[in-house]
């Protein structure tokens, strides 16, 4: 089960990221913004947010596209800190991994429960329950992850990366699809319904999240993999022995490359979030690193922190209970959703900017338990 643990939490007090027993500050930032962004997008108010705060229709990518691959990137980098850090106390491997283990299980079985939830307030919508959703893709993922971390050296796991983003890649591209024939050849290549991420979707799944497949389906977790993997390089990254500037300098310039090799791949298999493609990985990776490298630069290197900084620490720091209190908090607000937009934030401007005013709101009103539990210390764990 999750645990709610009392604690005081100890500030990074500076840079050497090879200490593994601080807590990078930077990292919870990161954290904390991906949580806001994913509160925000999650919860508009109205039915025309602007073009940022929705999903790309298809192919392309907008900021909310970010958000889920930002999440598995910043797991592979946690899980090198702490695993390094129950390593050092003397815990063995074996014993990592069966924690790993659970704090999977435990993971899958939120995601399982919030579908359940789902299933039984919309069961026109999902008319059975639910497997794949975020948190089980995450738990998949840090569970392999920590798995290979753990057991195979770093030119393994890079062996490991580019197999699972140019396997897919293959597949996606070369295998024929029962029923519709080869991609580019048969049918347009990376068609909605007629891929072999959706095909095996709907052949082993029941229920599926858009009809006729599933954003967190089965194949499209093996890229997803990567992204995670590419995580834990940079968590080994900034642990290695190296000034701090060096360590933010690195992972601007290899999370520029690796956004410019995921536009180029791009050209040829188009970045998409919900097929997961292996230009995303690449793409949405590096800005990730790019974005971790700033907040390094300016929280961990340069101390700028302020009370700018706190409501992103706060959710940074129990991110698992924003998640499942926000999930909550909508869930509660749902019947009275609407009449709150038209009463109070639609009389306050275009449908865009009413929309964006509500899910500011709503994201204030998450913020509030997170912060009394932050005042506390105390933070949900896994």
């Amino acid at each position: 089960m999750a645990t709610i643990q009392k604690q005081t939490l100890r500030e990074f007090s500076m840079p050497s990221a090879a200490d593994s027993s601080s807590r990078l500050v930077s990292l919870d930032l990161f954290r904390g913004v991906t949580m806001a962004a994913m509160i925000l997008v999650n919860d508009p108010g109205g039915p025309h947010p602007y073009w940022p705060l929705e999903h790309a229709d298809w192919n392309g990518w907008t900021p909310t596209d970010l958000i889920f691959p930002f999440f598995l990137f910043i797991v592979g980098v946690s899980l090198v800190f702490s695993s390094e850090s129950r390593l050092q106390r003397g815990d063995s491997r074996t014993a990592l991994l069966l924690h790993a283990l659970r704090r999977t299980v435990i993971l899958f079985a939120i995601g399982l429960a919030i579908n359940y939830i789902l299933f039984l307030g919309a069961p026109s919508i999902f008319p059975g329950l639910r497997i794949p959703g975020v948190l089980q893709r995450i738990a998949v993922c840090y569970l392999l992850a920590t798995t290979l971390y753990l057991y195979t050296s770093s030119r393994v796991r890079a062996i490991v990366v580019v197999t699972l983003l140019i396997g897919y890649c293959v597949l996606m591209s070369l295998v024929p699809v029962p029923g519709y024939g080869v991609p580019g050849r048969d049918m347009p290549f990376l068609h909605p319904d007629a891929n072999l991420a959706a095909y095996l979707d709907r052949k082993l799944l029941t229920t599926l999240y858009e009809k006729t497949r599933d954003p967190e389906g089965l194949l499209s977790t093996l890229p997803a993999i990567g992204t995670a993997l590419i995580g834990v390089f940079t968590g080994e990254w900034l642990r290695s022995k190296r000034s701090p500037r060096t360590l933010a300098l690195g992972m601007l310039v290899f999370g520029a490359v690796l956004m410019v090799l995921g536009e180029i791949w791009g050209i040829w298999f188009p970045i998409n979030k919900k097929l997961w493609t292996s230009s995303y990985v690449l793409f949405a990776a590096g800005l990730g690193l790019v974005c971790l490298s700033v907040c390094y630069w300016a929280i961990d290197i340069r101390r700028w922190r302020g009370a700018w900084t706190r409501p992103f620490l706060i959710f940074g720091r129990n991110a698992i209970a924003a998640y499942i209190i926000a999930f909550i908090f909508a869930v509660l607000t749902y019947p009275m959703h609407d009449y709150v937009f038209r009463r109070f934030f639609t009389p306050l401007g275009s449908p865009g900017f009413a929309s964006l005013l509500f899910s500011f709101a709503f994201v204030a009103l998450c913020l509030i338990p997170v912060w009394l539990m932050d005042r506390k210390r105390i933070f949900l764990k896994i």
